[in-house]
């Protein structure tokens, strides 16, 4: 059975960190790139940052560069998003997906997800 659990989200002050982890089991990790996405309500399912599984080539999205990093380790099948210098537009439910090997910004091309983890960025 396919899982991804994402952990790691709570409510953080303006300027805070968080570290979301994605713990994954049920396939082949090392085929797969993990990417993590957030929605809002009203707002669309935005990528945020993605990591491959060929070279551990990372993305990350314009709005977080220089405060979002994503690593991957894959002796325990799991992906961190370390998040940094928090805004509150970063609120939002997270959410990490797997798909074949390489990143793509286009959320319908990922073949799993987990349930989110909450980020709440608030003084």
């Amino acid at each position: 059975q396919v899982q991804l659990v994402e952990s790691g989200g709570g409510l953080v002050r303006p300027g805070g960190s968080l570290r979301l982890s994605c713990a994954a089991s049920g396939f082949t990790w090392n085929y797969y790139a993990i990417g993590w996405f957030r929605g809002a309500p009203g707002k669309e399912r935005e990528g945020v940052s993605c990591i491959s599984s060929t070279d551990d080539s990372t993305y990350y999205a314009d709005s977080v560069k220089g405060r979002f990093t994503i690593s991957r380790d894959n002796a325990n099948n799991k992906v961190y998003l370390q998040i940094s210098s928090l805004k509150p537009e970063d609120t939002a439910v997270y959410y990490c997906a797997a798909r074949g090997y390489v990143c793509y910004p286009d959320p319908d091309s990922y073949d799993y997800w987990g349930q989110g983890t909450q980020v709440t960025v608030s003084s």
